[in-house]
């Protein structure tokens, strides 16, 4: 979660990176076009072509694009001025100055190897220039150099300690480096300084989360979910945050939020749509979470287990009653499982004389069976599990019988039983019922329930 807003940090960078010039620079006061401007260029450009090699035009003419913010044209300049003073040392030419106005302009026309060099060279002169320490931080943290990044930002914040532009890179590089306690103190002042960077307050939040204080990181995300740009992860985010504390509506209307905004990256959309389908499927709203499956499907289809979801809640929709077997709250799966003891034999009475509940694995009901040929004990345990039902839980089960004394056992699972367990009952009065017959059974229950019902 964290690297998401890269081209939203571009833009915010850019705008820091031309506050601190037009602020910082002595030759960019954010005047108009000096008047002597032309006659400058045109009197640099005659003494260039009478001289090539004349330092000290090139010097000027650079300096009048780079005071009418040509960034093209003064980066041209700059560069052929530094080759022909890289050996020498002509006099009035500030070759830190140079160097610094060369990485300026590569950095608006966002050349950064270039602007790197350029500050870097600069930095052999004067190590404690503000501009030069911040505009290197700055690159070493779009470089992904958080370590190098904090180095030289604190460089810079001990020439402008107030810095908005410095304290905020320092608060993102430290969140990065995993030190959200040390990044929170810079961030929350870079806010107090520039309340509406929506990316620093979204990081915010997410120094709050790593801290673990949720409540101030929730309160955060929940603020920023209808921001177009940081919305849809911050509803991502509060969702899982409302499923971690199980409060699965809560997190359903983060998701669908998050799912109202447009031109979400894909794969926070995809991710939103997978988090609320799941979470319906949680609370048991599978006719809702199916074509949300459907989409994610079409549109990525080897994302996670979407094709195994889609395979069992497709059949898991078709039939009320599977539904309830598998999903349902205890009781309600326990009255599916009566149903199924009141119906299993035909015309014969029924009563129901203890239930045990294991858990959400199984349950045992043992019930009276009287017939018009037999009468006894019958043990019934229904197993929830989709999986396969191996031999120990049959021997659990047969030494059950025996305690209460039960004829027969019927063993009933939506899954499959082992070969182990199909030779353990051969010589044991246990049936074993899987899939298809519990199927057949489900569909047939409510019907043959409400024909007793009846009589």
């Amino acid at each position: 979660m964290i690297a998401i807003i890269g081209g939203i940090a571009a833009f915010v960078v850019a705008a820091f990176i031309f506050f601190i010039v037009i602020t910082k620079s002595g030759s960019l006061s954010g005047k108009k076009r000096n008047k002597n401007t032309d006659a400058m260029i045109n009197d640099a450009t005659k003494r260039l072509a009478q001289n090539p090699n004349d330092s000290q035009a090139l010097y000027d003419l650079a300096s009048a694009y780079f005071e009418e913010q040509n960034w093209e044209k003064a980066f041209k300049s700059y560069e052929t001025l530094i080759e022909q003073i890289s050996t020498s040392n002509p006099a009035g030419i500030d070759k830190f100055e140079v160097n610094l106005r060369y990485g300026l302009s590569a950095r608006r026309l966002n050349m950064l190897e270039q602007a790197y060099k350029g500050f870097s060279t600069a930095r052999t002169f004067r190590q404690d220039n503000f501009e030069v320490n911040y505009e290197l931080g700055a690159i070493e943290f779009e470089r992904n150099n958080y370590e190098k990044s904090v180095q030289l930002l604190m460089q810079a914040r001990i020439q402008d300690p107030e810095s908005p532009a410095v304290l905020r890179y320092l608060g993102h590089a430290l969140f990065r480096l995993k030190k959200p306690k040390e990044a929170m103190s810079f961030i929350r002042k870079a806010i107090d300084l520039a309340p509406d960077d929506k990316e620093s307050l979204y990081t915010l939040a997410e120094c709050y989360h790593e801290a673990n204080q949720i409540e101030q990181a929730l309160r955060i995300f929940n603020h920023l979910r209808a921001d177009p740009v940081m919305g849809p992860n911050s509803c991502l985010i509060a969702g899982q945050i409302h499923l971690n504390t199980r409060q699965t509506e809560l997190a359903i209307q983060d998701f669908e939020i998050g799912l109202r905004h447009t031109n979400v990256k894909a794969d926070i959309l995809v991710d939103l749509r997978y988090k609320l389908a799941t979470t319906y499927i949680h609370v048991n709203e599978i006719g809702k979470a199916i074509p949300i499956l459907k989409q994610i499907q079409s549109e990525t289809p080897s994302y996670k287990d979407v094709s195994v979801l889609l395979g069992k809640y497709i059949e898991l929709n078709a039939n009320r009653n599977l539904q309830l077997f598998l999903m349902a709250p205890s009781a309600d799966f326990v009255a599916l499982c009566r149903k199924i003891v009141m119906t299993y034999f035909p015309k014969a009475k029924v009563k129901i004389t203890n239930i045990a509940v294991n858990k959400t694995e199984w349950a045992d009901i043992t019930a009276e069976i009287d017939t018009a040929k037999w009468s006894d004990t019958i043990m019934f345990r229904f197993i929830r599990t989709q999986g396969s039902i191996g031999e120990l839980i049959l021997r659990d089960f047969h030494s059950h019988l025996k305690e209460v004394k039960a004829g027969k056992g019927i063993c009933i699972t939506v899954g499959s039983f082992t070969e182990e367990a199909k030779r353990y009952t051969e010589a044991r009065l246990i049936d074993l019922i899987e899939k298809d017959r519990l199927q057949a059974i489900l569909n047939s229950v409510d019907g043959k329930a409400a024909a007793i019902g009846k009589k």
